[in-house]
């Protein structure tokens, strides 16, 4: 089976001395929503609406059912992919490393593994796209902008701590594979409300995410790197305010950059009334199918530009 024997080919490949192909490595980043707000399996009738939106309701109930049957195998259980590994530093010294699951997002710095984010539909794309492994370095805080606190070194002015945190976290993981080959393949970026909440943001926003992506190419010395932007989709289609104009400028900066794509995700919005926390909606109310379709259209997006 796929999801177990690509690691276990690349160790034999290295104990015979037979060169193994590079290791597939992706970044993903952004704010609260890579991180992952989305419920496997809340239930409770008063904090999480009775479960309504969870992904095990969503794997019985949604209009994605079928498409998200792949995530538990034949016992019930939830896969475990050992050909797409994954490393997210969750606080402090905390680093989660392993294979690609529900549970990687920022609660399991308090050891909570009941939430998922975009990884699992992206990671699940990417590994069923190559034969060779793959590995997710994610990168995420919540309530952080663009404008200010992931701000790129070309934009002028103070660099965005959590620009510098990314890269640090970019390089240790790295790090951590040793002498194992690899490729940077492709960047992925998932992020803007606070961007969105913040007028003087907005305008500049198409800019900085040009130069976010140009610094970043630089940095790792990855001049076409692949790119995939996911778009505020939140709440669904709008036509005016401050959410119409961020989405125009999400998309006028992807277009300004060479190798990226723009994934539209308003289409993902589900009812708050059938999600896990209807009053969240900056969080697209928890809803796991929601975060699921959002990972893998921007994994689909992300196979487009790979081809």
């Amino acid at each position: 089976m796929k999801y177990t024997a690509t690691f276990l080919i690349t160790l034999f490949l290295a104990a015979t001395g037979v060169e193994a192909k590079p290791l597939k490595v992706f970044i993903l980043a952004g704010q609260s929503n890579m991180e992952g707000q989305g419920s496997v399996d809340h239930d409770d009738e008063r904090d999480s609406n009775g479960g309504k939106g969870n992904l095990v309701w969503s794997m019985k109930h949604s209009k994605s059912a079928d498409k998200m049957k792949k995530l538990k195998n034949e016992k019930g259980e939830w896969v475990v992919r050992d050909d797409v590994q994954i490393s997210f530093k969750v606080g402090g010294d905390k680093v989660l490393k392993g294979g690609l699951t529900v549970g990687y997002t920022g609660y399991a710095a308090d050891g909570s593994r009941r939430h998922m984010g975009p990884e699992l539909g992206f990671g699940f794309v990417l590994g069923d796209f190559y034969q060779e492994p793959v590995l997710l370095i994610k990168t995420a805080w919540g309530g952080k902008s663009l404008y200010e606190d992931f701000r790129p070194p070309s934009s002028g002015g103070k660099v965005g701590p959590c620009y510098t945190l990314m890269v640090e976290e970019i390089r240790a993981a790295l790090a951590d594979l040793g002498e194992q080959k690899y490729v940077i393949a492709g960047f992925y970026w998932q992020q803007g409300w606070n961007d969105m909440c913040t007028a003087p943001a907005i305008p500049e926003y198409a800019q900085n995410l040009v130069n976010l992506v140009k610094d970043l190419r630089k940095e790792f010395n990855v001049p076409n790197m692949p790119v995939v932007v996911g778009q505020l989709g939140n709440g669904g289609p709008v036509t005016e305010g401050a959410m119409f104009e961020f989405r125009k400028a999400q998309e006028e900066g992807t277009k300004q950059i060479k190798n990226a794509l723009f994934i539209k995700t308003t289409d993902f919005a589900r009812p708050p009334e059938l999600s896990p926390c209807p009053t969240h909606g900056h969080h697209w109310c928890a809803n796991a199918e929601s975060y699921f379709l959002i990972g893998d259209a921007a994994g689909e997006g992300m196979k487009s530009l790979l081809k």
